[in-house]
């Protein structure tokens, strides 16, 4: 029995078609999701096997995307590390008490994954055993810069002036909390894999605010740390990131995702051929009519011109307002 197409095309090996799947398709667009939600909240659906292996396979359903993503959030992790973090509607993660001392890091314990992350790992194991053999799961965990953002800022920022204010005071307070942050998720992932996950993706989605040579010196290392851990496929992603693909690429992952904010024949240029690339339709196009989305699409396929490792996805998650029927749409286009 072959590999799922999707991690065949993170391999660069000759496939049929391009794999499409879309960042956050499981969720907030699909009707049948939010009847789901008026009932449970949102951890109630991710902590119950059941529940989340349910959501996470209904836009495989309706749309017949060729993988399934873990509804999960990137905060799951931190949870189980002893950090109290709460999803506020219209806001995002808010930290009780943000991270700021030597002492903040030393309280985050490294949890057992197989036992504080049973749910989640009992839901993948759900998932694969009633996913088609040709479908992949993608697994994933945030990236340790964006994940350390939220627990030093204590909530979504535009402009980290307190994580780069750390990052240059207490260097070696960063680099404690990365460090940490790094094993913690290495160990998630690995557990997600050894559940049945198929590709691993890391979601630096903030990462793009940090120069080049910070990217390097403070987030690198860390980010290579959680995508060697893995022996599936992994996909690098992160938004605002044109400067930094080439220095991305050099930290790791079979596949980089590219945002929408550049052409991809550009980015896969400097991502390099060795490289699978993803992406990378504006998700806002999404919400326009039918004919400027076809014509969105295809000038990302004719970008990518039929070169192994091209994995058709959003330039980032999908939108809430966006028609369910026009993701449908889009995915019988990239399969014809």
């Amino acid at each position: 029995m072959s590999d799922p197409l999707l991690v065949r095309a993170l391999r660069r090996e000759q496939v049929e078609r391009p794999p499409v799947w879309f960042m956050r398709q499981a969720g907030r667009s699909l009707p049948e999701y939010r009847a789901l939600r008026e009932r449970h909240a949102f951890f109630e659906v991710a902590n119950t096997p059941e529940l989340c292996a349910e959501v996470t396979l209904q836009p495989v359903r309706r749309h017949g995307v060729d993988a399934a993503v873990l509804f999960a959030d990137i905060v799951t992790p931190v949870l189980g590390m002893g950090i109290d973090v709460e999803l506020v509607e219209g806001v995002g993660p808010v930290v009780a008490e943000p991270v700021a001392t030597a002492a903040d890091v030393e309280r985050l314990r490294m949890p057992d994954p197989e036992e504080v992350y049973r749910p989640v790992l009992e839901a993948i194991r759900i998932i694969r055993s009633e996913l088609a053999l040709d479908r992949a799961l993608v697994g994933f965990c945030g990236g340790p810069f964006t994940v350390a953002g939220y627990l030093v800022e204590g909530k979504p920022t535009r402009d980290f002036v307190r994580v780069k204010e750390l990052m240059y005071r207490e260097p070696a307070v960063w680099r404690a909390l990365m460090e940490r942050l790094a094993e913690g998720f290495a160990a998630y992932v690995a557990a997600q894999v050894a559940a049945g996950a198929d590709v691993i993706q890391v979601f630096d989605s903030w990462v793009g605010v940090l120069s080049v040579s910070d990217y390097e010196e403070f987030v690198a290392p860390h980010s290579a740390r959680v995508l060697e851990s893995v022996d599936v496929p992994t996909i690098h992603f992160g938004t605002g990131t044109a400067h930094l693909l080439g220095a991305m690429a050099a930290a790791g992952g079979d596949c980089i995702g590219l945002d929408w904010r550049l052409p991809l024949d550009e980015g896969w240029e400097v991502v390099g051929p060795e490289k699978a690339v993803q992406g990378n339709l504006d998700p806002a196009v999404l919400l326009g009519p039918w004919p400027r989305i076809e014509a969105a699409a295809r000038d990302v396929l004719a970008r990518a011109d039929g070169r192994t490792g091209h994995v058709f996805n959003l330039g980032h998650g999908v939108l809430p307002e966006t028609d369910p029927d026009a993701l449908t749409r889009l995915v019988e286009l990239v399969h014809e």
